[in-house]
């Protein structure tokens, strides 16, 4: 087995539930996608380390029910906030959480233009990945219709070519 193998197997998001989506487009690492209405866990973006676990806890059984619940992928970074998404099974009534900290909210059907980098998270990676995103939208004449936000794909222990990572803008359809 060749190192990169085995760094796959050890890394592979494959085992998880991925929130559903249909690609109407694609250009290169550019998507247009249409996602349905999702639920999403959701905790206020206090370093990504302590919300991370803060949403942890929850899926792992820190919740009013005692119930574990899926990790799945990505880890949206929406409006100042980090989000998992509460997995198809119990998107009709995901257990309530335990603590104040988590909440249970609804990101929106919604049309999204979508450009997927890799890499490690810098200061600078977004910030970099959405300028790429706004000029493709630019010379598509595409219009956004809400803030960007973030998705990530992988574990932390990933190695950075290995990564899976995207912003997104929605559009108007």
């Amino acid at each position: 087995m060749t190192f990169g193998a085995i760094a796959a197997c050890a890394t592979s998001r494959a085992g998880y539930e991925t929130a559903p989506y249909r690609v109407i487009r694609t250009e290169g690492a550019f998507e247009i996608r249409d996602y349905p209405e999702l639920k999403i866990a959701t905790t206020t973006r206090a370093g990504d380390d302590a919300s991370f676990m803060k949403l942890f806890r929850y899926i792992d059984g820190s919740n009013v029910q005692k119930q574990k619940i899926a990790m799945t992928t990505p880890v949206f970074m929406v409006q100042g906030k980090m989000a998992f998404v509460v997995p198809e099974a119990q998107k009709t009534a995901p257990p309530a959480p335990a603590s104040p900290a988590v909440a249970i909210d609804t990101l929106r059907a919604q049309r999204v233009a979508v450009y997927r980098f890799s890499g490690t998270r810098t200061k600078d990676s977004e910030p970099q990945a959405l300028v790429q995103l706004k000029a493709w939208l630019q010379q598509n004449q595409l219009t956004a219709a809400g803030a960007a936000f973030s998705a990530y794909y992988d574990p932390p222990w990933t190695p950075g070519f290995m990564r899976r990572n995207e912003v997104l803008i929605p559009i108007q359809p």
